[in-house]
């Protein structure tokens, strides 16, 4: 795969590059309430700006439906990014039409024009290879007609396992380079699908097992321990046989569950006490219980503090690390308790330590837990998990043709 510095050795001085990055950030009406995408990104915006490039750049936000969502819009993200870069970057008010045909020809070498979401059109997320291919061609010749032919930069490591017309199609169409982002995501990962130094410890959380599972069949065989927490832990927990009351349960992966633990019991470490409530809300009654016996009516909401303990003590003897998914709803402070536990565990380690993007990464942020104290805090969860269960990720497999 070329690089950035490849890229940069050519020279972009003038030269239109047009930058995939992943700017999907979680947004609270119009407030960005983690920003950490939108930094990940600075690196790569920087080098071809300071460079003399005129950086187009297209990204997506939220799930819009194929056409223009005024809440999807990047309005936000445009005016973050300008605010990080200090200096200003012009918005398009639609992809490949009008307003970004006059933005980019306005543009001049040092700056950054942002498309408007490119999953507004369908084409983008499209199965169809011609429709995905022809909006390609259309991005394409947007940033086509200087004196320089154009450059494809990949720097939205959170999108490359999707074959979209702007992570796959395009590079197929343009000399394509991988980011600093992407070239700094696929270094840490495959430090960890290598030979990781031991014990390899992994922390899975999030809501369900069918999400997780491709990973945890690939990484078992792999690793020392697997600690199982946050939603999909009750269907392992209904797995052993205990009652989980109103918890979340996967009914239909129990029985995959038992053959898991009956073939790695000895390395998959579950929750010995959670934290249950009688609703799922903020203000709920909770208390703590034994994994084994969750009272009908109640929901486990977080592991409990025995189980807080045991998993840092299991990560305070690991030499590698990786952690996807939250323990418990760490969005309500009351079942915030276990994520933060095992994050500061983490942090306090001085194992090689991987978060894997997604919620993992926010929930780093939004408890204050010091980001700096991580190996790397991955901008991709669902690459990061297919990347170590060793899918083909077609947005990087299109970079090294």
């Amino acid at each position: 795969m070329k690089d950035l510095d490849d890229l940069l050795a050519e020279g972009v001085d003038g030269r239109t590059v047009l930058v995939r990055a992943d700017l999907n950030v979680p947004l609270d009406g119009s407030t960005i309430t983690d920003d950490g995408r939108i930094r990940a990104s600075l690196p790569t915006l920087q080098a071809l700006t300071g460079a003399g490039a005129k950086v187009v750049v297209t990204a997506h936000l939220g799930r819009p439906k194929g056409e223009p969502e005024a809440k999807y819009s990047l309005a936000p993200v445009t005016a973050r990014l300008g605010e990080l870069l200090d200096a200003p970057v012009t918005m398009a008010q639609d992809l490949v039409g009008p307003s970004a045909a006059d933005a980019v020809a306005a543009a001049g070498s040092g700056s950054v024009v942002l498309l408007e979401n490119v999953r507004f059109d369908p084409r983008e997320t499209s199965k169809d290879d011609t429709e995905r291919a022809a909006l390609a061609q259309d991005l394409v010749d947007l940033v086509s007609g200087g004196d320089q032919p154009p450059a494809f930069v990949s720097d939205g490591f959170g999108v490359v396992h999707r074959k979209q017309a702007s992570v796959y199609d395009v590079a197929a169409k343009l000399p394509h380079y991988g980011g600093t982002l992407v070239a700094a995501e696929t270094e840490v990962l495959r430090r960890l699908t290598g030979t990781p130094e031991r014990p390899y410890v992994v922390i899975l959380g999030g809501s369900k097992v069918s999400d997780k599972l491709g990973v945890i069949t690939a990484l078992l065989p792999q690793v020392d321990a697997l600690l199982i927490g946050g939603g999909m832990a009750y269907t392992f927990l209904a797995a052993q046989g205990h009652p989980v009351g109103n918890s979340l349960l996967q009914a239909d992966q129990i029985e995959t569950t038992k053959a898991l633990l009956d073939q790695y019991g000895d390395k998959i470490v579950l929750p010995s006490d959670v934290v249950v409530a009688d609703a799922f809300a903020a203000d709920a009654d909770s208390q703590v219980v034994d994994a084994g016996g969750i009272p009908d009516g109640w929901m486990g909401l977080d592991i409990g503090p025995n189980t807080q303990e045991a998993f840092s003590r299991v990560v305070a003897q690991a030499r590698t690390i990786f952690w996807n998914g939250p323990l418990g709803v760490f969005e309500m402070p009351a079942f915030a308790a276990g994520t933060r536990a095992v994050a500061e565990a983490i942090a306090a380690s001085d194992a090689f330590s991987v978060v894997g993007g997604g919620d993992s990464a926010a929930a780093v942020r939004t408890l204050g837990v010091d980001e700096a104290a991580f190996g790397h805090i991955s901008t991709g969860g669902g690459a990061s998990l297919e990347f170590l269960e060793g899918a083909d990720l077609p947005g990087l497999a299109v970079l090294e043709a």
